[in-house]
Order: C-alpha cells, then sequence, then structure tokens
C-alpha cells in the first residue's frame, strides 16, 4: 500500500513540474506578446507607422440549401501601410577639443617614504 502511495506522489510531484515549465512558456509567450503590442503603439504614436483603411470589408452571403453552405462575393478591407525610413550615412566635421595644461605647484617640498 505504501510503494502505491509513494508512486502517486511522485506522479503528481512529476504533474506539477510539467505544470510550471508550461506556466514558464506561457509567460514567456505572453511577455514578447506584450512587447510587440508596445512596439507597434510607439510606431503609430511617433509617426514612424501610419496606416490608413482604403476600402471597407464587405461580408460574403451565404446561402444554405440540401447542397450544403454556400458562400458568395465579399472582400477584404485593404490598408495602405507608409513606413519611415532611417538613414545611416558619415560626414566629415571640425570638433573643437579642449586642451589641459597641468602646472606643477612652485614650492615643491620634497616628499620621502619613511615607512620602510
Amino acid at each position: 500500500m505504501r510503494q502505491l502511495r509513494c508512486r502517486s506522489v511522485a506522479g503528481l510531484a512529476e504533474g506539477e513540474q510539467r505544470s510550471k515549465l508550461g506556466s514558464i512558456h506561457m509567460r514567456a509567450v505572453l511577455l514578447v506578446l506584450i512587447i510587440a503590442v508596445v512596439a507597434i503603439i510607439i510606431a503609430i504614436a511617433t509617426g514612424f507607422l501610419d496606416i490608413n483603411q482604403i476600402r471597407g470589408a464587405q461580408a460574403p452571403d451565404v446561402s444554405a440549401s440540401q447542397n450544403g453552405v454556400v458562400a458568395q462575393g465579399g472582400q477584404p478591407p485593404a490598408f495602405d501601410v507608409q513606413t519611415g525610413s532611417v538613414k545611416v550615412g558619415s560626414k566629415d566635421a571640425t570638433v573643437r577639443v579642449p586642451t589641459i595644461e597641468v602646472q606643477q605647484p612652485q614650492n615643491q617640498s620634497a616628499t620621502t617614504n619613511n615607512a620602510m
């Protein structure tokens, strides 16, 4: 009887481990989705991404008969998407750099190390 109980407890432990592992994967997927949505919101808010709907959607006409269901017509929506551009390049420039002068003090006394 005790051996049977130990096996069932071990089975629960494995199930709990699988549940925790699945939970970690689900959190990772959720985090990636949140980051993607935030990135899209930032792109639209800054003007880097501009989405305009140019044609609305129309649902298809659906009819049912003894032969089955038939759908005709309909159209998906159309969008015009414009994205910003990033240009990377280089150019020559003249930059003024400050100069530093270090001057020793005038009455410099000799220092000795008597610790030895």
